[in-house]
């Protein structure tokens, strides 16, 4: 075994110590990343009509300050001058019109057979359709086709404010202008049919419009292909009476159109054979123009270039097809914009899809690994409190305890008084690094029997632990926390493990002492649940990644061969624990051999350790990555232990904030009820574990009144953390030790003090 035990080699820049504290830049990233999904998610909730929807469609209505002459004429309204003027589509004369595209199946298929029957249609867009589909406007515009504006979200414009009309007015306009070069001056209201449906709520909207230059479309005959009827009951729901000119209305999205799609032709066929001629709404406004003598004029309009503001036919008129003139030319910033709106639609539909599809595999992962915990938890649990369960021999041989202290004024008192309440033989080796608040002079005034103060310069709590272990005297060295305090049997419990000679180290059971508040009750939970519900799988996989360094125990002898606890990382603990796996040796959990830590008493001070730990974790896993391709002893934690550390330590807690949002947004937008049982059924799970957590503890369960805040809060902090960690790791910063302030509340515990 010694043959194959070595010191691995020192870190890349990745896992290189500084003293330069992290830049606040780096957490400005952090949270720029959460505000960017946030805004990609709302971007594709609005188009997927989740945000903002209203679904509302008022009937009914009276239609007192509607002109009569427009409730009862044609299907085209215009505004020319002010004044409301309608006309009528030319006899013999057919406006194909289609609602609610574009769909990349079925506006396509609609397409093919206006192409193959040599007919053009007018398309009334849906704005967010345009943004998720632009190829299929392109190929409508540039087959002879007109469009027309449906709104952004199509949503009844009769219940909106004028805000909110101008803006999904302008927000389709922006996405026309993206995916085609254009704007259009056509518009047809969501929920709209004939002249004589328009009341005293909707008219305002149109006359609004008008004066904004649009031409609202209307209809004379309704397919009503969106109920599926037959395809024969379209066709002759299609069909105008008596040789009349029609607007007809028929749906290329919003549902199945295969009826759509096989009564169409057959409707072309037949109306064709009665000597009907197919145009556009602009077609038939100038043939209608023309009939009255008008001449050839287009449509009325208002300004031009601005995608929002449709123009007059002369400025910015597209040339060549008198079917296509209520199109106007985007100016360029319009074709810009609206190409931003593209791209950024399209991250939207790759981005949040994706990612619900890799929070599906992380959510799977937490429940798998909420399963794996309970079911080796189990296990351990059974198997190490078997009465018949022993290590070997009785370990009753002297250990040294050494206790690294560093300002500890508050604690050391009460550390050393419980070390000295051990009933197993011990020295206790204070190593004193470079302490300003007469920690070694408190240490030495106690008088207390077989300790023994070494004082050095500061160095870090690494060259504080190898001085210790240099100077220990005995071959089993158990390293503590200079705020911690043992039970009388921790260090005999924590070293009978070593009876058996293939482990190098034991880990302890570490407790929350200072545990009265609410955030260190919330720690208390992680620390039960968390961390020693984890060193339970852990141990039964023999992958045990890290020892606390509040409790402890190693062979000197290990800890001399892997070249002692190393300041390449800020998470010695870790880095040790590796290099022994790596070495050969065993590493185990004592959950009986008990210590009292003092947890961070505030937010701040939380931060400042977890990101220590964060980070140095990272940098442990980097500085021994190469552990995944070795063989022995040293490829089985590279392969078993390193993925789960990887899977359940970074890349499960760096997505569990998107969960979070994703289940926030779920609630606010989509269903509430249904997101709300599925947040608080996770929380059941994790309850369950947690209490039976507890109940391997032996743990009072009052403390678990606390878990639904935590979180709720507790939690976001931890990921932040995290997150902060992953962003320093990825830019290549730095970190320095950080000294967390100590009250001193933890005291000698009482023997079995829970």
């Amino acid at each position: 075994m010694a043959a194959s035990r070595r010191r691995h080699a020192t870190p890349g820049r990745i896992s290189r110590v500084g003293r330069q504290a992290v830049p606040r830049p780096r957490v400005i990233m952090a949270l720029l990343l959460l505000l960017g999904l946030v805004c990609t998610m709302l971007l594709d909730g609005y188009l997927r009509a989740e945000v903002g929807d209203d679904q509302r469609v008022r009937t009914d209505a009276s239609a007192d300050s509607v002109p009569g002459e427009v409730l009862e004429g044609g299907p085209i309204l215009s505004f020319a001058g002010g004044t409301a003027r309608t006309q009528s589509v030319p006899d013999k004369t057919i406006v194909l019109t289609f609602d609610d595209g574009p769909d990349p199946e079925w506006s396509e298929k609609v397409l093919d057979i206006l192409e193959e029957n040599d007919v053009p249609g007018t398309f009334f867009l849906v704005g967010s359709m345009i943004s998720r589909y632009p190829d299929v406007v392109r190929r409508m515009v540039d087959e002879g086709n007109e469009v027309g504006v449906h709104t952004f979200t199509h949503v009844d414009l009769s219940y909106q404010s004028e805000a909110r009309v101008k803006r999904e007015i302008a927000q389709t306009q922006l996405a026309l202008a993206g995916a085609a070069g254009i704007t259009t001056t056509l518009f047809r209201a969501p929920y709209s049919s004939k002249t004589d449906a328009i009341d005293d709520y909707s008219w305002p909207v149109y006359e609004s419009l008008g004066a904004m230059g649009y031409t609202s479309v209307f209809i004379d005959t309704d397919s009503e292909d969106w109920q599926q009827p037959g395809v024969s009951k379209i066709v002759t729901w299609a069909t105008p009476e008596d040789g009349e000119g029609a607007s007809v209305l028929f749906h290329d999205a919003g549902g199945d159109r295969s009826e759509t799609l096989a009564a169409l032709p057959k409707y072309i066929k037949k109306m064709k054979a009665k000597g009907y001629t197919f145009t556009t709404v602009s077609g038939a406004q100038q043939q209608a123009a023309s009939a009255a003598g008008e001449g050839a004029g287009a449509t009325d309009g208002a300004s031009a270039g601005d995608p929002g503001r449709p123009g007059t036919p002369q400025p910015g008129f597209v040339q060549g097809n008198a079917e296509q003139a209520a199109h106007r030319a985007a100016d360029t910033a319009g074709v810009w914009e609206g190409r931003a709106l593209l791209a950024a639609v399209a991250v939207a539909e790759w981005t949040v899809p994706g990612l619900a599809a890799v929070l599906a595999v992380v959510g799977a992962a937490v429940l798998a690994r909420f399963g794996m915990m309970l079911l080796l938890a189990r296990r351990h649990y059974r198997r190490r409190n078997r009465r018949s369960f022993t290590w070997g021999p009785e370990v009753t041989d002297p250990v040294s305890v050494i206790v690294p202290a560093y300002n500890e004024k508050e604690c050391i008192a009460s550390t050393l008084s419980s070390l000295a309440a051990s009933t197993h033989p011990i020295e206790i080796v204070v190593v004193d690094d470079g302490s300003t608040d007469g920690t070694a002079e408190i240490a030495e005034a106690l008088g207390l029997p077989d300790v023994r103060v070494i004082r050095q310069e500061n160095a870090g709590k690494s060259a504080a632990l190898n001085n210790g272990v240099r100077q220990a005297r005995h071959d089993i060295v158990v390293m503590m926390d200079g705020d911690t305090v043992f039970e009388p049997d921790t260090v005999h419990r924590l070293v009978q493990p070593f009876a058996d000679t293939r482990i190098g180290a034991v880990a302890g059971n570490a407790k929350v002492g200072n545990r009265s508040t609410m955030i260190g009750a919330w720690q208390h939970i992680e620390y039960v649940m968390g961390f020693n519900l984890d060193r339970r799988m852990y141990d039964l996989l023999r992958c045990m990644p890290t020892i606390p360094g509040a409790i402890g125990a190693f062979r000197r002898q290990a800890v001399l061969e892997v070249g002692g606890m190393s300041e390449d990382t800020l998470a010695e603990d870790t880095d040790i624990t590796i290099a022994l796996h790596r070495a050969g040796w065993r590493v185990v959990y004592a959950e009986h051999a008990r210590a009292w830590t003092e947890a961070p008493a505030s937010l701040g001070q939380l931060w400042r350790q977890r990101y220590r730990w964060s980070y140095g974790t990272m940098q442990a896993l980097w500085k021994h990555r190469r552990s995944v391709t070795d063989r022995g002893p040293s490829g089985r934690f590279g392969r078993v232990g390193m993925p789960l550390v990887v899977l359940f330590q970074i890349v499960t807690p760096v997505f569990a904030p998107l969960i979070d949002v994703f289940t926030v947004y779920a609630m606010l937008f989509v269903d509430f009820r249904a997101s709300l049982l599925a947040w608080l059924a996770v929380l059941a799970v994790q309850l369950f574990c947690a209490a039976y957590a507890f109940r391997l503890d032996r743990e009072k369960y009052r403390y678990l009144l606390m878990l639904p805040l935590q979180q709720l809060a507790y939690r976001q902090l931890m990921y932040l953390v995290l997150i902060h960690s992953c962003v320093t790791a990825a830019t290549g910063g730095r970190l320095r030790w950080q000294k967390l302030k100590r009250t001193g509340e933890v005291g000698t515990p009482q023997v079995g003090a829970s």
